[in-house]
This record gives C-alpha cells, sequence and structure tokens, in this order.
C-alpha cells in the first residue's frame, strides 16, 4: 500500500492524518479517543505513528472487503 506520506516521517501531526484520510480534526480526535487510532502524547503535542495509520488503514480496507 503507498501513501502520500513523505518516508522520513515516523510521527505524524494531527493535521498531517486529517490529509491523510481526507477527515476532519474532529473526526481524527474520535478516531484517537475511541482508541481506534493509537498515538501518543508528547507534553502537549498529540503525535500519531506512522505505522499506526498504516494498520488502521489496512484494517479498515479489509472490514470493507
Amino acid at each position: 500500500m503507498t501513501t502520500s506520506l513523505p518516508p522520513t516521517h515516523t510521527a505524524l501531526t494531527v493535521p498531517e492524518v486529517m490529509d491523510a484520510l481526507k477527515l476532519s480534526r474532529f473526526m481524527v480526535y474520535n478516531l484517537i479517543r475511541s482508541r481506534e487510532l493509537p498515538s501518543i502524547t508528547i507534553g502537549r503535542a498529540r503525535r500519531v505513528p506512522a505505522e499506526s495509520l498504516r494498520t488502521f488503514m489496512e484494517a479498515k480496507l479489509e472490514e470493507a472487503a
């Protein structure tokens, strides 16, 4: 699976996840809050590991199949 994310990114910001999934900030935070999309907090910054985003997308593709 290919994504539009640069390979150097290992932790994505919420706006980067919003752009990758074409979702609103509200929806991304709902996914994080419901633990469907794992994330980490560093200080006040929320980051989503790129691998977590890939895993999430693959799981959603399998559900749809």
